[in-house]
This record gives structure tokens, sequence and C-alpha cells, in this order.
């Protein structure tokens, strides 16, 4: 039995759901096709498709055969363009992972150009602000913001970002502008949590030369995506401590502005973060790479609006009388 090409047929049939099907498509019979798989099963000892005269459907134990063969055929057909030497000719189905609104705001616009270089590649863009488990959910490489919570997985940073300050002009017309940290207890903070009691995401130290002063953020809104502190923000609702990369477009346009520049907080990590276990495929390397390459144009372009606007701090000198 030629197992790579047998595991090729076993991927076929779960996708296409039909023998009959399978069979057509590689120009062999219909016996043939039943075989492989057949010979696959009698191999590994497990039952791998459930059949029917309507449909077939792979049974638990397919289903986790099917996302290590699918992988294997990956693999291989990867091997085979890095020996010829044609690796930039990428081609098949690359599934990436990433929170909503870094994906929404800065892989989507810029994707276009990766699909324009590689036009026999497919991407699926999985968009999830939890932390998924690669390998069950068969992600190739995943875009992750932040610490790494399992040291085990296979991570490289890509891009360093500033955590900033921000609220809208509307906002610090209406409540004030903090001139020092400690001044934001007495604002309304738009706070991410990640549920759990995970608080840590309230308490946060600034510093400026040798100075150092610890916060712990008060407000009545918390949100578990990123997404949802972009838009209560920009509502007005209160400031939030955020990566400048989650108020990208807003920063630029003026919507949002930057408050205690003179203050520095921990900066935030952009990692590239692959399955554990797995070597990088050629296919989710080159992504990596291309997202490193448009993520460094970004940050060399100066965020425009990033500064309070004169008319918003002769706002609050006003509200402060």
């Amino acid at each position: 039995m030629d197992r790579l090409a047998a595991l090729e047929i076993f991927v076929r049939v779960v996708d296409t759901g039909s023998f009959s099907a399978v069979a057509r498509n590689q120009r062999i019979g219909q016996p043939a096709v039943s075989k492989a798989v057949v010979q696959l099963e009698e191999w590994l000892g497990v039952s791998l498709l459930m059949r029917s005269t309507r449909s077939v459907v792979p049974t638990e134990a397919g289903r986790i055969f099917y996302e290590r063969a699918k992988r294997t055929i990956e693999e291989a057909d990867e091997a085979v363009l890095a020996a010829r030497g044609s690796a930039r000719s990428l081609s098949g189905k690359l599934r990436v992972s990433t929170s909503v609104c870094f994906g929404r705001l800065h892989v989507i616009p810029n994707l276009s150009v990766f699909l324009a270089e590689h036009p026999d590649l497919h991407i699926e863009l999985v968009l999830d602000d939890r932390h998924l488990d690669l390998v069950n959910e068969g992600i190739d490489v995943s875009l992750r913001m932040g610490a790494m919570p399992d040291s085990n997985m296979t991570a490289r940073r890509i891009a360093e970002g500033r955590r900033i300050v921000v609220a809208t002009p509307v906002y610090l017309q209406r409540h004030g502008t903090p001139t020092s940290p400690g001044e934001l207890i007495s604002h309304q903070a738009i706070m991410y949590t990640r549920g759990g009691g995970d608080e840590s995401w309230r308490s946060w130290t600034f510093r400026k030369d040798t100075a150092e002063v610890s916060v712990v953020l008060q407000g009545r809104v918390k949100v578990t995506a990123a997404e949802g502190i972009r838009e209560a923000v920009n509502c007005d609702m209160g400031l939030a401590v955020s990566s400048e990369w989650n108020f990208w477009p807003d920063l630029r346009s003026g919507k949002v502005v930057e408050v205690l520049e003179d203050w520095t907080l921990p900066p935030t990590n952009l990692s590239a973060v692959y399955p554990t276990g797995r070597l990088a495929g050629t296919k989710a390397r080159a992504f990596v790479s291309f997202v490193e390459r448009f993520m460094a144009a970004e940050l060399s372009l100066p965020a425009v609006g990033a500064r309070v606007p004169k008319v918003v701090q002769e706002g609050t000198r006003q509200h402060a009388q």
C-alpha cells in the first residue's frame, strides 16, 4: 500500500463525503478508492468512516486521523516545493488565527497583497480573542499579543508595540485630561478582562525617568474582547490602557488621542505561535514574514492625531475651574 496516496484518498473522501466523487476527481475506479480506505483501516486497526447509502462521515477516530493525515500531506507537498526550489509559489490552504480586533484592523487590510503574491493559496482566517488549541482547531499559525500562557508552545516575537492610555477628545472635554497616572483613579476606565476572576488588567505601573507609579484602574465596564474596548472608548464611555495597535486608525484620524505621553507602560509583543511539537510549515513561515514586514512598515508611520489637541487642553482647564 502506498500510504501517502492512501492518506490523500482518505482526506479527499472526508472532504467530499463521497467515494464516487474522489474516484472521478482522481480518475480511478471507485473500488480502488474503497480499497485504499479499507487498507488504512486494517493497518490502523480502527474504523475511520461510517458508510451509508447516502453519506460517508468520519468516526471519532477518523476525525482525529483526518487532521493528522491532512497535515502529513501538506508537509509532504511543502517538502517537494522546498527541494525543487519553488517554495515561493505557495498553494493549498493556510489556516491562521488571531484576535478579532487585530485581524480586522491589520491582517485583513493587508491580506490582498499576500494573496496576490500567491494566487494558488487559500487563507482561512479564524478571528477569536480566545487562545485556541491550535492542534485541535487545525491552526497552522496564530498571531497573539501579550505573554504566552503556555511556555511549551513554539513562539517567535515578530513585533513590539507600545501600551498607551487613550480617550476621545469628547470624553476629555467632559471629564478632564489626566496629567499624572494618579489622576486615572478618578476616571472611568474601560477594562479588558479574560474572565475567571483575572483582574491583572486593572493594575498598571507607569514609569517616567526614575519615577515609578502603580495605579489600580476603576471602571464600571469590563469587556472580554479588544474590539469591545475600542468601541466603548470611541463611544466616549471612558479611557483605556491598550496596545496602540488596537487604536491605530483612530489615533491617526484623531478620533482618539493619547494621554500621559511622558509616561511609559510595559510594551506588548506580537508573536507568531505554532502548534506544539510541529515544525512551522513553509506557508506559515511565509505568512509570518509577510506580517512582520507590514507591521514594521506600520510602526514606522507617524501616529497622526496621537497628541491631545489644543481645544481639548483648553476645555480641560475650563472644566477644572
